[in-house]
């Protein structure tokens, strides 16, 4: 149901993308290995709770959030929901949690790290999906905000 949630939302942005499927893509390196990219190049979509609110902030996978960054950004403390929350708030199981196809508009923040390639490679609402999108599609898909909430 949540990957038919993610084709339906590129063909409602009149976008052809293939969803990848694989065996496991649930964390970034199992992602990477999968894809042959490095784990740079995994968008991972984490899902925050700011106070009643949720926000999505993609970034590289291979760095770590910087929670005093956050917290001057969005004041309030970085606080990661339950697995069962994420789900009923993004209509996406953790492992595949994307910005696409969601079950309530949340928010979305993309981190300058991913700047840093040409391409990136977020989940597509399994854990075993992925798409493949240059930055500019992201940002268009999204309508995400620039932000800078990684650890240097």
């Amino acid at each position: 149901m949540s990957v038919e949630n993610v084709v339906d939302f590129f063909e409602q942005h009149q976008k052809s993308v293939n969803i990848l499927t694989f065996e496991d893509t649930s964390t970034v390196s199992k992602a990477a290995e999968a894809l042959g990219v490095t784990p740079g190049e995994i968008a991972k979509s984490l899902l925050f709770k700011v106070k009643e609110d949720f926000i999505m902030i993609l970034m590289a996978g291979d760095k770590r959030l910087d929670n005093k960054k956050f917290k001057e950004i969005f004041n309030a403390k970085a606080k990661m929901p339950e697995a069962e929350e994420v789900s009923e708030a993004t209509g996406h199981p953790v492992g595949g949690v994307c910005p696409f196809g969601l079950r309530r508009q949340i928010p979305v923040y993309l981190d300058y790290s991913l700047q840093a390639y040409a391409r990136v490679f977020p989940a597509a609402g399994a854990c075993n999906t992925a798409v493949k999108l240059s930055i500019d599609e992201l940002e268009e898909l999204t309508g995400g905000q620039w932000v800078d909430v990684i650890q240097s």
